[in-house]
């Protein structure tokens, strides 16, 4: 296994469990080619901290990655609305684009 997500995993549920390092670790998680694990660790880390942008827009990513568009782009709306409220508009921006591609690819597979 990964040095760095057997790290991460040990101080799960310990003290230093929080939004970054549910963040953190689904990075690595993305990295490592999981996207699904990678989709809950963002999830947690969300969870923990709802106005964390970026974990919002790696959440839509890794989800897309695994196949949930639906819930990719459910990330994707909920992550817009958090960066525009926190003023991270580059942030929002990018968002805004990842869940127009979604829509599209969402439109076209129903088509």
């Amino acid at each position: 296994m990964n040095p760095r997500i057997e790290s991460l995993e040990k101080m799960l549920d310990g003290p230093r469990d929080g939004a970054l390092l549910r963040f953190s670790l689904g990075n690595e998680y993305l990295k490592a080619g999981d996207p699904a694990k990678a989709a809950g660790q963002f999830r947690a880390a969300v969870d923990r901290d709802p106005n964390y942008s970026a974990a919002w827009k790696v959440l839509g990513k890794a989800l897309a990655e695994a196949g949930d568009h639906p819930g990719s782009l459910d990330a994707y709306e909920r992550g817009i609305v958090v960066a525009e409220t926190k003023g991270d508009i580059q942030a929002a921006k990018e968002m805004a684009v990842f869940a127009k591609r979604i829509r599209k690819a969402l439109a076209e597979g129903a088509g």
